[in-house]
């Protein structure tokens, strides 16, 4: 009868694969492959050696932000951009000074007050908000 030593056991325990990363370069270079007329997603990723699934939720993801560009593109909106904006110092009476800042956006108008002494936070607000 054969029996297994605890030094054979332990030597064919499978390790588990680590998760692997890839960058933004590689996925953009699979997910053109994939994207390419008359080629199966299957087949590129085989050729990456790459879960099929995976590639597919990568090419998913890219349909849906050219989706979107080209929704932002039909809207005919004009691209928006950081315009700085020069505060005066108040010379009247003091009191509480505060950053008012209107925003049109087609039909739709929006109103903000931010404190001035936070002017450099309301700065930094409206340019993420304009992004």
């Amino acid at each position: 009868m054969y029996t297994m030593e605890e030094a054979e056991a332990v030597q064919d325990v499978v390790q588990p694969a680590r998760r692997r990363r890839h960058s933004k370069e590689f996925k953009a270079q699979v997910v053109r492959a994939a994207m390419q007329p008359n080629v199966s997603i299957a087949a590129v990723a085989l050729h990456y050696r790459l879960n099929a699934n995976m590639v597919r939720s990568w090419v998913a993801t890219q349909e849906e932000l050219d989706a979107a560009e080209e929704a932002r593109k039909q809207m005919g909106a004009p691209p928006v951009e950081f315009v700085p904006l020069q505060l005066e110092t108040p010379t009247v009476a003091p009191g509480p000074a505060e950053i008012q800042i209107e925003v049109r956006r087609g039909a739709a108008t929006v109103t903000v007050r931010w404190p001035l002494s936070a002017a450099s936070d309301c700065a930094l607000w409206l340019q993420g908000w304009l992004r």
